[in-house]
């Protein structure tokens, strides 16, 4: 179905799209690039009324989702999408943090946040609301996986039409956790970058709403959702220096506005926050724009097995790569052996199972460590955006097995032995 309307959100506090680049303002219809210079589209917020409207009490009044969040989110009406997404837990890991030789580290576990285990239910929950408010009945995205769970997901619980569009080689989780809410799933035979060029000619053609294309101003914005927890869960204080994966970039630059915006309604106290970001060396064009000292982001075409965040031509790189500068944070890149390493640690610390993405953030967070870009004293926050169940195939080969034994209590004693004999010997490696 075509845009059937535009809605005038008198009650609401966002404004209106505004170009990133040249300013120029647009009403808030279903768009994404600027007519003038084809820069960006973003929601702008009357933060007056914000400021006199929200505390920290009107917040924790609402409901347990990101929807306690709704006045800085770019719907009108009460009518969201709230099906439980957000508020996940924000873990102390302490043995983690023991580990690497840290103090104070926090993991934002998003692989739990429901109802399809990553973070992508955020931004999915405000773009289908507001899809479903400009009169959409159809509905899409272009996804490495995650985005097309939860596009089908909360699509099939709002009653909308889905068709998805992803790589034909994405893992068999993310292909099952698709296909059983019923949408229209197209395989294409290429990568992302591919698949999201296609999309584009669709959304022009056919006029769905497609969440990361046309939608993307209002879908961006539920990423602000997981700065928001952050400083609640801290006790409404920011952190000081943040690792969180990069793909397009854009979560990177929605948990910095969360932040800011925040501070520029009095929520929390002003600060500065450290912003560090991570990628897969098989698909790293912003860390490599970041360790060139460029200024752009060249596109580069992906191979690791990291596919969630295998984007070779990032939208929002040149403002992730800003906002690491500016903040003194660091970008880096890990390869697909380190990110296997990154989800083991991870589990076997804190008994997260984390999938590539989480991997690489992980190892990422390990390597800045070890190089002296992150300070033992400092409240680290680690974004974990999805779950491990989906991306199985990365560890296959990786761990150990079950020890098969008889149903007899000699037999279980001898495999036990073996077991702890073995475990010696691996602690024995670690020390050499």
């Amino acid at each position: 179905m075509t845009q059937a309307k535009t809605l005038n959100p008198t009650a609401a506090t966002f404004k209106a799209l505004k170009c990133k680049e040249c300013g120029a303002e647009y009403e808030l219809a279903a768009s994404h690039v600027c007519e003038a210079c084809f820069g960006p589209l973003e929601v702008t917020y009357d933060y007056n009324t914000l400021r006199r409207s929200v505390t920290r009490e009107t917040i924790q009044s609402g409901p347990n989702s990101i929807w306690r969040y709704r006045s800085f989110l770019p719907v009108a009406t009460e009518n969201v999408i709230d099906v439980g997404t957000g508020m996940t837990p924000l873990v102390q890991a302490n043995r983690l943090a023991r580990r690497l030789g840290l103090k104070k580290l926090y993991i934002k576990n998003d692989a739990v946040n429901m109802p399809t285990l990553s973070f992508k239910d955020r931004v999915v929950s405000v773009a289908l609301s507001r899809a479903r408010e400009l009169g959409f009945s159809t509905v899409s995205c272009a996804s490495t996986g995650n985005l097309a769970n939860s596009t089908a997901a909360i699509a099939a619980h709002a009653g909308l039409d889905c068709c998805v569009f992803i790589p034909s080689d994405l893992e068999a989780g993310k292909v099952l956790g698709t296909l059983i809410y019923s949408p229209t799933v197209m395989a294409v035979q290429g990568n992302y970058d591919q698949v999201n060029r296609l999309c584009c000619e669709v959304a022009n053609t056919y006029g769905w709403g497609f969440v990361n294309i046309n939608l993307r101003p209002y879908y961006s914005e539920g990423s602000k959702t997981l700065g928001y927890e952050v400083a609640e869960q801290l006790g409404w204080q920011l952190p000081d220096h943040i690792v969180a994966p990069l793909a397009s970039g854009s979560l990177f630059t929605k948990i910095y506005k969360g932040f800011q915006e925040f501070i520029q309604v009095g929520l929390v106290e002003d600060k500065s926050v450290r912003f560090s970001g991570a990628q897969a060396e098989g698909c790293s064009p912003i860390a490599q724009a970041y360790k060139e000292g460029r200024e752009f982001v060249k596109p580069v075409k992906p191979n690791t097995i990291a596919k969630s965040i295998a984007i070779g031509n990032p939208a929002d790189g040149i403002y992730a790569l800003e906002i690491a500068r500016k903040t003194n944070g660091s970008i880096a890149s890990v390869t697909d052996a380190e990110i296997i390493e990154g989800i083991k640690l991870l589990a076997e610390t804190e008994g997260i199972f984390t999938e590539t993405a989480g991997g690489t953030t992980i190892a990422v967070l390990k390597k800045l460590v070890e190089a002296g870009k992150i300070d033992p004293d400092e409240t680290t926050v680690a974004y974990i955006t999805g779950n491990g169940l989906k991306t199985q195939e990365a560890v296959q080969g990786y761990i150990g097995e079950p020890l098969t034994i008889e149903a007899k209590l000699d037999s279980f004693e001898r495999a036990l032995e073996r077991s702890r004999t073995l475990e010696r010997l691996d602690w024995q490696q670690v020390l050499v």
